[in-house]
């Protein structure tokens, strides 16, 4: 009995929560991807089709910014994360190669609000003829530029360290390699610029405010979504691990885990189609302070985990089918609002 009434005060909980939630959209846009705060009233947002676009979410004019990239929007790949760091703008896009071969491919430019004009600082090689599993989210700790940079679809290229498709990338915010990389610590075999191995396709990549670690998110084939922790020259197993999920034909593809890979925090079978994630820290929800937030596209939702016990994380959906399949999630620097780019437009989170 008395766990019963905890079941229903859980449910209770969450139904109130939602019910608590206003929802405001901002503008609208076309396909967003990525975006990142410039300052309190400003966001850069980019479109998949090629736009950079500054959104001024205080009095909600637009500003379109040209840039110099050499981009293909391809299936999946576009322009895809931003990234706004000490006056310098990062981006993460889909780099053409010439004859439909394509790179997660990152770039860097001074910030004004009229026109970027972009150098590459990496490229993913090989350049593979291929419109899926591009990644690719962007972190920066200290002096270093995390990204992920998925498998194209390729599979067991996750496994070649030789090769960067399905793996983390670190590299120093100039584009130089950073002296403490694996490939200097012991996997001479290992790209300069690798990080971890064993990657699919992560939509997800943040730099935590409280314990200062790197956390990513996967999306699983059919099933084996998760979230966990970038781990220097580990390897999180895909594709001889599945996760959980099987590939679209329902062929089983591998274990979950096995040891020797780095065990992911929390999965999630069936897939709820995992994107950008950040760890809480904020006013407006400060009882969420130190909590992972997940955004998912297949089903909508905005999941809250609470993982400061790795043996007993839980999982709290806080809504679901509101704004539409979420790409993206920011929290604002000073009043701790919520900001998402779901289906085609910025939405604003915050309590009514």
């Amino acid at each position: 009995m008395k766990i019963f009434f905890i079941f229903i005060i859980l449910i209770f909980s969450n139904i109130a929560n939602a019910e608590n939630l206003q929802f405001k959209k901002i503008v609208d846009l076309k396909d967003p991807w990525g975006s990142t705060f410039v300052d309190e009233n400003n966001l850069l947002i980019t479109e998949k089709g090629g736009l950079i676009k500054l959104v001024n979410i205080k009095n909600k004019k637009t500003n379109l910014l040209s840039h110099n990239l050499n981009f293909l929007e391809h299936g999946q790949g576009g322009l895809l994360d931003i990234i706004f760091n000490k006056n310098f703008v990062y981006i993460a896009y889909t780099e053409n190669r010439g004859n439909w071969k394509t790179s997660t491919s990152i770039a860097k430019a001074n910030f004004n609000n009229k026109n970027l004009i972009f150098k590459n600082i990496f490229q993913a090689n090989p350049p593979i003829d291929s419109g899926y599993h591009f990644g690719s989210r962007l972190a920066i700790k200290d002096n270093f530029l995390f990204a992920s940079a998925g498998e194209r679809g390729e599979g067991m290229i996750a496994q070649d360290p030789t090769k960067h498709p399905g793996s983390i990338i670190r590299i120093n915010i100039d584009g130089s390699i950073p002296k403490d990389n694996p490939k200097f610590k012991g996997k001479s075999d290992w790209l300069p610029e690798i990080y971890q191995i064993g990657i699919r396709n992560p939509q997800g990549l943040t730099l935590s405010p409280f314990d200062g670690k790197i956390y990513m998110s996967n999306h699983g084939a059919k099933g084996g979504d998760w979230f966990g922790e970038v781990k220097k020259g580990e390897n999180y197993g895909w594709k001889i691990l599945g996760w959980g999920g099987k590939n679209y034909s329902g062929i089983p593809i591998g274990p979950k885990w096995k040891p020797g890979f780095t065990k992911a925090i929390r999965y999630w079978v069936p897939s709820i189609a995992t994107s950008a994630i950040t760890i809480y820290k904020g006013n407006e929800f400060n009882e969420w302070n130190g909590h992972a937030l997940i955004t998912s596209l297949k089903d909508q939702s905005l999941r809250k985990l609470i993982f400061n016990d790795l043996t007993n994380v839980r999982e709290d959906i806080i809504f679901k089918n509101k704004i539409g399949r979420i790409r993206d999630i920011q929290i604002h620097p000073n009043n701790g609002k919520i900001y998402f780019l779901a289906g085609d437009s910025l939405w604003l989170m915050e309590k009514s």
